[in-house]
């Protein structure tokens, strides 16, 4: 079995998985290896907005011409009879959205901390 990666930083040592590269110390984890609150909930925010517009425009655009097809009538009674599926489908792609986007987003954080503590430092020149 491989031994831990070991590297001092700022008088602490930093303890790494030899396979990832990931934290093994709860310190590590909760310092430059995740995205903070703030950028994290902006995430989400911007997520949940996309992803329930993305699946308002959806929903409507292949929702009601079916309901338009099945239900003869006024304008009005094709929206109240079609925009209730219409809403809750636009409301799970709001939350998939929602927790997705900031899960991205901290993979991407940690997938570039982790190349970067692994990777070696280039030799010097001179």
């Amino acid at each position: 079995m491989a031994e831990p990666i070991s590297r001092s930083r700022g008088g602490k040592f930093d303890i790494r998985c030899p396979h990832c590269a990931g934290p093994l110390t709860k310190e590590m984890e909760t310092s430059e290896w995740t995205v903070p609150p703030l950028i994290r909930d902006s995430f989400s925010m911007i997520g949940s907005a996309v992803g329930g517009t993305a699946g308002a425009f959806y929903g409507f655009n292949h929702a009601m011409p079916v309901v338009k097809r099945w239900i003869k009538g006024p304008m009005w009674v094709h929206f109240l009879i079609g925009a209730p599926p219409v809403m809750i489908f636009s409301s799970g792609c709001a939350g998939l959205a929602g927790g997705s986007v900031p899960a991205l987003a901290q993979l991407a954080s940690s997938s570039y901390h982790a190349v970067v503590s692994s990777s070696p430092s280039p030799p010097s020149s001179s």
